[in-house]
């Protein structure tokens, strides 16, 4: 007669299964391949993200992402993208041209701000998105900081906090789900976390008056996503970068904002993390910090992580548990808001994008 497993070896088994739940993958391409699809349908994969490589058309992104949830099982893909306005805008011909966050912001009205939201969010849902990673809510703080800039609405809390807001109900009303990003703050950097790790040395006390209001102001706004910066923090944190650090995301954010939804990494594929704690080590870490979703820009590397996570798995490096937290976190979040499921209606989303209508709503930021 067979031993019964024990609850280890069951829960580790249930933590395999379960991995591919924590991944957003990119891929290349305007067609999703027979090895895309493979890897997303045999590895259970959450979602996708989506960049200016997968886009040509909104009728040809919008068979794209039925195509991608055509694969789903019992629940569908998270289907993200980076849609903040300005020079950060995957999809741009056949879309309204959002206009750059800071300009949003100088208009100082929140009721604008919302208006523009969930008119670039209802196109987003048109083709079937249901995931941007915006808006940011840095704060504008150094003048000199290159990957920020005019991304953000301003360089005031106060500003910040009332447009960002507006605009994270303005994409709940039109049924996409919105992430907050970068916590907990990149406003402050001089480096591009592209291709460094920036460090800033502000301390606890600035960032809870600061940088952390603008994040509790869009949680009360029911924003269930947050990404986390790839900054080095050494007065919170000396050895980890934001998305590696427990101390940052498990005390900080979890415990000291009372934040229990989904947090997300920002791609770690960037140079600030592969450069300083390697592709294998990585992805463990993050989960181990807090993260509960990992986003990869290229399937290579989602692959990558993933085996290597499966690998830790395996060796009793990583805690099933960690896996199984997020992975039911992720999950209770799809019932709630991406249930029922429907494919996007192809041959009506180029009446829907980019029309008349919504370059009007645009066009008063001008006149603001």
């Amino acid at each position: 007669m067979c031993a019964s497993p024990t609850p280890s070896t069951t829960s580790k088994q249930q933590a395999i299964e379960q991995l591919g739940e924590l991944f957003l993958t990119g891929f290349s391409g305007l067609e999703l391949s027979p090895q895309s699809a493979a890897f997303l349908k045999d590895k259970s994969i959450g979602g996708v993200i989506l960049f200016a490589h997968n886009y040509d058309t909104p009728a040809q992104v919008a068979e794209l992402i039925n195509q991608v949830q055509e694969l789903r099982a019992k629940l569908p893909f998270w289907i993200a993208v980076d849609h903040e306005g300005g020079r950060v805008q995957r999809f741009k011909k056949g879309f309204t041209r959002i206009p750059e966050a800071g300009a949003i912001g100088r208009s100082d009205s929140p009721q604008l701000a919302y208006e523009i939201s969930e008119m670039m969010a209802a196109e987003l849902k048109t083709v079937g998105i249901n995931l941007n990673f915006s808006p940011v809510v840095d704060i504008a703080t150094n003048p000199k900081n290159p990957v920020i800039a005019n991304r953000a609405y301003g360089q005031t809390e106060e500003n910040v906090s009332k447009i960002s807001s507006a605009v994270v109900r303005g994409h709940l009303t039109a049924g996409v789900q919105p992430c907050v990003k970068h916590f907990p703050g990149h406003g402050d950097t001089s480096t591009d976390s592209h291709f460094a790790l920036p460090r800033v040395d502000t301390d606890l006390k600035t960032l809870e008056a600061r940088e952390f209001r603008p994040f509790s102001k869009a949680f009360r706004s029911h924003c269930s996503f947050v990404m986390t910066a790839h900054i080095l923090m050494p007065k919170l944190d000396p050895k980890f970068p934001a998305t590696l650090s427990p101390t940052i995301l498990r005390e900080l954010l979890r415990k000291g904002l009372r934040y229990n939804r989904v947090i997300v990494s920002d791609d770690m594929e960037m140079k600030a993390i592969t450069d300083h704690y390697g592709a294998e080590d990585a992805p463990r870490l993050a989960l181990e910090a807090g993260c509960d979703l990992l986003i990869y820009r290229s399937e290579a590397a989602a692959r990558f992580a993933y085996e290597a996570l499966l690998k830790a798995l395996e060796t009793d490096k990583l805690k099933p548990e960690i896996v199984l937290e997020s992975a039911d976190r992720l999950r209770k979040l799809k019932k709630s808001v991406l249930l029922p499921y429907a494919p996007a209606v192809v041959a009506e989303v180029s009446q829907k994008t980019g029309t008349a209508e919504n370059l009007k709503i645009v066009e008063q930021i001008n006149g603001a």
